[in-house]
């Protein structure tokens, strides 16, 4: 019998000045970053609490403590493949799928998103059908709506 989890991850972080804006690995051309202790990458952010969460694991704050200097600044790409070691330390040793959603009014995330899915494939050792990314905006409400921020979620199934 396969033991078959589904995890669900969460994130935001506002706009601030002076920061790269990264989502998915991707650098995008942006007034703004993200404010974050990491490079506040809210995509990858949200899969890899959709990954701990599927193995019962803590969330990303308890692993990576915006507390701790070490991860000032840090890649949260290397911090996803973090992830996915403790997840193999837990016997899940295969993520069958992810999908996800951007959500932000500005800039537009389409033409990124073949990228982004290249990239976190690549880390996580997965084909890229097997990663599902999808932008929206929030039709001007809430803080998203009104410029503040961009949020991500995500959903993945391991076994």
């Amino acid at each position: 019998m396969s033991n078959i989890r589904v995890g669900q991850g969460f994130d935001v972080h506002k706009f601030a000045e002076n920061r790269a804006l990264i989502i998915g690995g991707v650098t995008i051309a942006h007034d703004f970053g993200l404010d974050g202790h990491s490079d506040a990458d809210v995509l990858t952010h949200a899969i890899m609490d959709a990954l701990l969460g599927a193995a019962g694991l803590a969330d990303i704050g308890t692993y990576f403590p915006p507390s701790d200097e070490k991860y000032k600044d840090a890649n949260s790409l290397e911090l996803l493949k973090v992830v996915q070691g403790l997840l193999y330390d837990k016997g899940f040793r295969k993520i069958i799928n992810i999908d996800s959603i951007i959500m932000a009014e500005a800039p537009k995330m389409l033409r990124h998103i073949p990228e982004m899915k290249k990239i976190l494939a690549h880390i996580l050792s997965i084909n890229i059908s097997q990663i599902g990314i999808k932008a929206t905006t929030t039709e001007r409400l809430g803080f998203v709506g009104r410029k503040q921020g961009i949020a991500a979620s995500a959903v993945c199934l391991i076994e």
